[in-house]
């Protein structure tokens, strides 16, 4: 007998809980937001607005590693010099303005 009555005041305890749990719920959600979701979605448009403003002459570095300077923009690639007489045809989505030669020796 002792044991359905303190099922039963867990159950009553648990159902009052069911609303501070659900705001627990929404708080991580928000806090998820807006220190992982946000700044991602943030340096994604400022990758975007910088492709969109490269222009031939450029350094760049692709996603993997290679450094060069903008030949020739199209729509979807970027023709690279990586070196003198030697060009790479990428995707424009794997290219990313260099950092300077200042900032890498404030480092």
């Amino acid at each position: 007998m002792t044991t359905i009555n303190s099922m039963f005041l867990l159950q009553a305890e648990a159902g009052g809980g069911g609303l501070s749990g659900m705001l627990m719920i929404v708080a991580m959600i928000v806090i998820f937001y807006f220190f992982m979701i946000r700044p991602q979605s943030k340096k994604q448009k400022e990758i975007k607005k910088a492709r969109e403003a490269m222009q031939p002459g450029d350094r760049v570095v692709t996603a993997g590693g290679i450094h060069g300077k903008i030949k020739e923009i199209s729509e979807l690639t970027i023709i690279l010099e990586i070196a003198s007489g030697v060009s790479i045809k990428v995707d424009k989505a794997s290219v990313f303005p260099a950092v300077s030669q200042d900032n890498n020796a404030k480092k």
